[in-house]
């Protein structure tokens, strides 16, 4: 009897296994919305003002892409099926790679709100600006030995913050004629080009050069003020962190989860992000990871999350972001399954987003993220909704308060007391 059971166990996980995959894959061609190639159109317009710009006609872009039938995926179809925090209206990030701003911006203002119920809206442009600094600084310190890009983490958000401190965004919005939106490109060439005649004429004043670099940033976004007034008081950017939007820098806390380095020891993101080799993130088996978003924002504390965001089940017309069961299934989804794809560069670290909402439907976590980038702007403006999976396989870091992951955070104390 034992063994007849045993057989039919055994022929029933078969076949589960066989004829369990649901998720086809299929190719399709490319596609924008008309609005977008009308923005793309525009913005060449613009660009095409600036000399140096060499800007090529667009094209729609003649390639297929790898996806799936989406209408077989249950999920979430409206933002209000969700419970989530308090957190201002999607905005988009436009012409530049920022995300990491935004997202972080956006988190520390719901944040302001949870702590304070204060509705403050904050200038990404303003820490952008300064990060810009920063990075150059770095470059011109080093002789040429540091990476600059538009891209960042979320930590260095809190690290100009410390420095610069913050302001609204009606105090700094980034923009200045002809541009109507943020478009860091030509901005961004002319400073690379600066950049090279450094490096290849071995030009190292740092406070010169940096002067330089602040030149090229007004010309683009405007010169970030050093004092604001605040309801009839001039005050300072730091002092409006500090006693305005009441913001600690020091209450964030960063995760990432893989197998290269010890659990329970902090230890350093290894992404061209994370330009200056920031060793702070807190390393934690994806148990503990993924269990500290999912506490956090039903606890109320939104997170800052970023990882991979081009994959076959990242639907940026139907809002959804799943892990197919033709690339792995759902049960298959452990800490090895991750690490393989972050060794094989299958999990990149793309896109920075903030994670505002949750609900369970169907037997799975579903995450409301939302999204400053152009993908995210093609269905529910500004809005998607990750499932379970995909944040398990496909997120690499996050960031949340302190407060958030009371419990984590003494259970890395003890293990880390446990190997002295």
């Amino acid at each position: 009897m034992k063994r007849f059971i045993f057989i039919t166990f055994v022929f029933s996980m078969f076949f589960t296994l066989i004829f369990s995959q649901s998720d086809v894959a299929k190719y399709e061609k490319y596609k924008l919305l008309k609005r977008e190639i009308k923005e793309v159109k525009e913005r060449n317009a613009i660009e095409r003002k600036f000399p140096f710009m060499k800007v090529k006609k667009f094209k729609l872009p003649d390639k297929k892409v790898l996806t799936l039938d989406f209408s077989k995926i249950e999920h979430p179809s409206k933002v209000e099926e969700f419970k989530s925090v308090f957190h201002f209206p999607p905005i988009r990030q436009w012409w530049a790679g920022t995300c990491w701003c935004y997202s972080t911006i956006s988190f520390l203002e719901s944040e302001i709100y949870r702590l304070h119920h204060k509705k403050i809206k904050l200038s990404e442009q303003y820490i952008v600006y300064y990060e810009y600094v920063e990075k150059c600084r770095r470059f011109f310190e080093r002789k040429g030995d540091s990476y600059v890009d538009q891209g960042s983490e979320s930590n260095a958000v809190i690290n100009r913050m410390k420095k610069y401190g913050l302001v609204r965004e009606s105090d700094y919005t980034g923009l200045v004629p002809p541009f109507k939106v943020i478009d860091h490109t030509p901005m961004f060439k002319e400073l690379k080009s600066y950049l090279e005649y450094v490096k290849k004429n071995n030009f190292w004043d740092v406070d010169r050069n940096i002067e330089y670099v602040k030149s090229i940033l007004n010309k683009y976004m405007g010169k970030p003020p050093s004092e604001i007034v605040v309801d009839g008081k001039k005050m300072t950017p730091l002092e409006f962190m500090k006693n305005v939007a009441g913001l600690n820098p020091d209450d964030y806390v960063d995760f990432v989860s893989t197998l290269k380095e010890p659990f329970y020891k902090q230890i350093e993101f290894k992404v061209p992000d994370n330009w200056w080799h920031d060793k702070s993130y807190y390393n934690i088996p994806l148990s503990d990871f993924y269990s500290a978003i999912l506490n956090s924002i039903k606890n109320g504390y939104s997170v800052a999350i970023g990882g991979d965001v081009s994959e076959p089940g990242y639907n940026g017309f139907l809002d959804i972001a799943i892990v197919p069961d033709f690339d792995i299934p759902y049960q298959y989804i452990n800490q090895s399954s991750r690490e393989f794809r972050i060794y094989n560069k299958t999990t990149t670290d793309d896109h920075g987003v903030h994670l505002v909402g949750y609900t369970h439907y169907k037997g799975h976590d579903w995450f409301l993220i939302k999204d400053s980038s152009r993908t995210g702007q093609r269905g529910i403006p500004g809005y998607l909704f990750y499932r379970d999976d995909y944040v398990k396989l496909k997120m690499l870091s996050f960031m949340v308060h302190k407060d958030a992951v009371k419990s984590l955070l003494e259970k890395i104390k003890k293990e880390n007391s446990k190997n002295k």
